[in-house]
Formats: C-alpha cells, structure tokens, sequence
C-alpha cells in the first residue's frame, strides 16, 4: 500500500490496520477498517496528510471517524483538517489533554510541523465503547506518557490501538507537559498486562508487539519502572 509500511500491516480476522509513518518523528498513524462493512477509521493523524490520503484511496474504505490516542503533536496536528476534508467527528482522547489539543499550533511552530487546535466532537472516558464498522473497541484511560491517554482494544479480535503508553522494548516518555512516570506504569501493569498475552499491539512508534513479549523482556516492567 503507497504510504504505508505493508510489513507492519495487522491482519486479524474482519480487520486489516494499514500504518502509515507520518511527520519527522515517524508516529504510527493507522488507518484501521473492518472488511465486512468497508468502514473505517484514521487513528492518530500527525501530519503528511498527502500520505494518509493515498492509503484511504488505496484501502478502498470509507472513513466514518477520526480516533485520537493523546493530544500530542504528532499524534494529533492533522485532525482539524482531516475532519473538515472527510466530514467526519473526531473521538478522543480523553477529556484531561484538552491542554494539549489547545496549544497545537504552539506545538506546531516549536517542531516546524502545520498544526491547528482542535476540540474533539466526542470524549472518550474508561469504560466507553468505539465502533469502527461492525467493530467495537473498548477504551482505557492510561495517563502517565500524558495526562489523557486512551488505549483501544478489541477484545473479541485480540488487539489493541496503544498510542505511546508503551512500545516494543519501551515505554512513552514522561518528561512532557503532564508526564508521569508512576502513573504510566500502574495503567501498564493494572491495565494493560491483564489483557492477556495473546494481545498483539499497534503502538505509536516502532513496530508492533504483544502484552506477552512485553512482560516478558520489557526493561520497564521488569525492574522498577519510572521512579
């Protein structure tokens, strides 16, 4: 698929994920879609729009949301704009990185990147459900890399959209606005890890994982994690 990474494409049964590595900070954007219905989803659009527009085109699906994992930049400064272009509402994160989401075009001119506020059409909180399709993927709020962090899990598929909560061999950094490094290991740890470890996970950066691999040779959860 033209802009995007074919060997990180997920493939599980009634979903394809198409990543899409945007901005110069290569984030994951994914264009997620269930193949029963041709509905779809643009999670995390950072920037390059150009490049998420071929995988749209390519994919043949057609966009019915806008899914934020967080507020910052790379995740979020093409939201404004794709959700004008596409017509659609913008769901998440949730409500405690309205901060962040404000000073985009701060943001923006600080990394050189086009960025415009944005206020999502929809908060997500622990405990709601986002459809994609016939798909349902229930939300986790895990602060910690930022203050409104959401996780998206399809318990029925056995994967799940991470954002930068934590990545292969990793964890999200905590030294931004809002960062907290006790915090993000509880929602790892209380949150995530009992998932199971067949979970298999796109994260923001890098490649993909599974909650297994990563209890099992994550340096952050192995040792003390962030003090």
């Amino acid at each position: 698929m033209s802009g995007a990474d074919s060997r990180k494409d997920l493939r599980v049964p009634n979903v394809r994920a198409a990543i899409i590595p945007v901005t110069p900070f290569q984030q994951n954007c994914t264009l997620l879609w269930c193949e029963k219905t041709g509905k779809a989803a643009v999670i995390d659009p950072g920037g390059d729009l150009d490049r998420i527009r071929d995988a749209i085109a390519q994919s043949g699906a057609a966009v019915e949301k806008i899914i934020l994992t967080h507020g910052h930049i790379d995740h979020a400064a093409g939201a404004a704009e794709l959700r004008e272009e596409l017509g659609v509402a913008i769901e998440g994160p949730h409500q405690a990185d309205d901060f962040l989401l404000k000073r985009l075009a701060e943001q923006g001119q600080a990394y050189g990147i086009p960025a415009r506020p944005v206020t999502p059409d929809r908060w997500l909180n622990e405990g709601h459900t986002v459809t994609v399709g016939d798909l349902v993927l229930d939300v986790l709020h895990c602060p910690g890399h930022s203050p409104g962090s959401v996780v998206l899990v399809s318990k029925a598929e056995r994967f799940a959209i991470v954002g930068d909560v934590i990545f292969q061999g990793s964890v999200g950094r905590v030294d931004l606005p809002g960062g907290d490094g006790k915090a993000l290991i509880r929602s790892i740890k209380d949150k995530l890890l009992p998932l199971g470890d067949d979970i298999a996970f796109i994260c923001g950066h890098g490649p993909m994982s599974t909650i297994g691999q990563e209890r099992q040779t994550n340096p952050f959860l192995l040792g003390e994690g962030l003090l």
